[in-house]
């Protein structure tokens, strides 16, 4: 047998939001034998803006159920960011005679009826990277709270590097406010940064839009003094690209730290150049494995098999998969992004005006 071992968040006691109380090491089989069952899996996504779900998670979910279960179909639909779209879509699964779906919501209230609707027809739930509502099975998610946390450590680290961290105001701009696992990366960041900087301005972030981002960040920096603000937080790397763009725009000092979420590729590219101070790197082919399997062992109606449980406004301890995310930066993106394949080198090292960049960090 093949495996890989894995660092995994251990979550307890997790109401109505998932929470972790401890890490462990989890050895993952790669070569669990196939079923030789057919069953037809639907899987939901959310958006198609940021570069994750159509480059990584459907790749990943597609070829994990045609290695863990041959005969099987896999019905897609991605929302484009659309509660109701979604909403449309279960319905057309649950007519199409789906037996399993794997759902990552746009929205985790919306849809709660249409996941009590899929349960009422027989049709089981796997949660995957944001919990929903409603009577849900299984789930597969990278520890979002740590994952704020993690950022606002890196931020708060690297404004001490500068100085006092109360010398100027910082930026907070966060995720969608429908979107749960949003609200766990807010909840952590505020969990680190909360008494240790001065936060001037804050904002919810609907739909994730780089664009909207873009605009608050400019409006901050107008009202609170381009020269003043000392960092920004940014819940994702989509949004940081907007943000990076507001910090030229309206003349931030070069080198004001930026974070973000997701390792975009262009995020990377950022970091080598020193226009964003970090990303996080949520290992997603585990998480897209765990959450077929959990999918497969569900429509066969064997127990889910998992090593912690979370909790939504509905049900109790659902069997999860929670995997530690990790901090990418200038120093180690070779070890982490490249090392897994997730990019390549020659992918981060395209853009001319990268390669120096490269060259002095090792990367070539």
């Amino acid at each position: 047998m093949t495996a890989i071992t894995l660092l995994v968040a251990s979550a307890a006691g997790c109401t109505p939001m998932p929470c972790t109380s401890s890490r462990t090491e989890v050895v993952f089989e790669r070569s669990r034998p196939p079923v030789q069952e057919s069953f037809k899996i639907g899987l939901l996504l959310p958006e198609s803006e940021t570069t994750r779900y159509e480059k990584f998670d459907r790749p990943y979910i597609t070829e994990a159920v045609k290695r863990n279960c041959p005969n099987c179909t896999l019905v897609y639909n991605n929302a484009n960011q659309d509660p109701v779209r979604q909403q449309q879509q279960i319905d057309a699964m649950l007519a199409a005679g789906v037996e399993v779906l794997i759902l990552d919501a746009v929205d985790a209230e919306a849809i709660a009826p249409s996941v009590k609707k899929a349960e009422q027809q027989g049709v089981k739930i796997v949660a995957y990277d944001r919990l929903a509502d409603g009577p849900i099975h299984a789930y597969s998610s990278i520890d979002n709270v740590e994952v704020g946390k993690m950022q606002g450590q890196a931020l708060l680290d690297a404004l001490r590097a500068g100085g006092n961290p109360f010398r100027g105001p910082i930026v907070m701009i966060n995720g969608s406010p429908e979107d749960p696992s949003a609200r766990d990366f807010k909840k952590g960041a505020h969990q680190v940064l909360d008494g240790h900087v001065m936060i001037g301005r804050e904002y919810d972030t609907p739909d994730w839009s780089p664009e909207r981002a873009k605009i608050q960040a400019s409006g901050a920096f107008a009202t609170l003094g381009a020269d003043r603000v000392i960092g920004v937080y940014s819940a994702n790397d989509g949004m940081a690209g907007g943000i990076a763009d507001a910090m030229k725009t309206a003349g931030v000092p070069k080198g004001t730290p930026l974070t973000g979420q997701d390792a975009d590729l262009a995020a990377i590219q950022r970091i080598l150049l020193g226009t964003q101070t970090m990303t996080i790197y949520k290992p997603i082919k585990p998480e897209a494995e765990s959450a077929v399997r959990m999918a497969i062992d569900l429509a066969a109606g064997r127990p889910v098999k998992a090593p912690s449980t979370v909790s939504n406004d509905t049900v109790s301890r659902i069997p999860a998969m929670i995997i530690a995310p990790m901090v990418v930066t200038r120093d180690n993106i070779k070890d982490t992004v490249v090392r897994d394949g997730f990019w390549t080198v020659t992918e981060i090292c395209a853009p001319k005006n990268v390669q120096e960049a490269c060259e002095s960090t090792g990367l070539t």
